[in-house]
């Protein structure tokens, strides 16, 4: 089923009671996004924690079932969690049981000196199921495009350092960001790292971080396979929006997936002692070793 901009819809997944479903859904997808997400976040972590900020508080956007913040605060992968979401040994869980199980299963893989992670998603489930499973450490279902942001939200993003998307930009528009980053104590802001599919301009959002005195850079030379295209309908349309935006698709989307760019916005000072590309350059590295 595809929505009326082409792409294929997945609605039906995002707000379950719990994320098997979700996994279930995505992993036929092949959907990647999450594993690049930990290696790119989690390398800005370790540069905010090295600056002096620790725990680093994160606010992870369109945070869904927290799986951002179940790679970032835990010895796990991608597809650690696809195995056990997908395993017929949970399939005949209760969600009730299922949380439990996944509270013990999080916490005796914890990280030591893990990031603090605020989660924002309007799946109210989603939500509560990963306070409940123990990724996020505050969560809330707000939806800022629509709305102001309450006083709860306020206070639990006012002392961000880093904010985080790896799939929502086109679901979430430059008023999400200007409305977070209006939550924020004085000081110099978080930095924003968001990986956006390259079909989805994100001129207006680097805009308002700009108000912000967030310069914001992309990381050339390197995009990030999301997931596989549901079908040639799908990636056909993605790859004429592309070539009539003037993208290259040659290699990337005409192959059958989807691919995101990484955007990184921080105050200027920063950015002009060191760039994007050198930030992630060991994680890069290592990547292609």
């Amino acid at each position: 089923m595809h929505e009326k901009s082409g792409k294929a819809s997945f609605g039906h997944i995002y707000d379950r009671q719990d994320p098997r479903e979700y996994f279930k859904t995505l992993g036929i997808m092949d959907y990647r996004i999450p594993d690049h997400g930990q290696r790119l976040f989690g390398a800005l972590v370790e540069r905010r924690r090295e600056a002096g900020e620790d725990p680093v508080n994160v606010v992870d956007i369109c945070c869904s079932y927290g799986i951002n913040a179940a790679l970032l605060k835990h010895d796990l992968t991608l597809d650690d969690l696809y195995e056990r979401y997908c395993s017929e040994e949970l399939g005949s869980l209760s969600t009730d049981e299922l949380a439990k199980g996944d509270a013990a299963y999080y916490a005796g893989r914890a990280r030591e000196a893990a990031p603090r992670v605020t989660g924002l998603d309007v799946a109210e489930n989603a939500v509560s199921y990963a306070l409940r499973a123990g990724l996020l450490d505050a969560g809330a279902t707000e939806d800022l495009e629509k709305d102001r942001p309450s006083e709860t939200l306020r206070r639990a993003v006012s002392g961000a350092d880093l904010f985080t998307v790896s799939g929502g930009i086109g679901y979430i528009s430059e008023r999400t960001f200007d409305a977070l980053l209006g939550c924020v104590d004085g000081g110099s802001p978080p930095w924003v790292a968001v990986l956006a599919l390259r079909w989805v301009s994100y001129e207006e959002i680097s805009g308002v971080l700009d108000g912000y005195g967030l310069v914001t850079e992309k990381l050339e030379g390197r995009t990030f396979e999301q997931r596989s295209f549901a079908d040639d309908t799908e990636r056909e349309y993605v790859c004429r929006e592309l070539r009539g935006m003037g993208v290259d698709t040659e290699g990337k989307e005409e192959d059958g997936s989807y691919h995101a760019e990484f955007y990184l916005s921080r105050p200027a000072e920063q950015v002009s002692e060191s760039s994007v590309g050198d930030l992630l350059a060991p994680v890069l590295a290592d990547e292609q070793q």
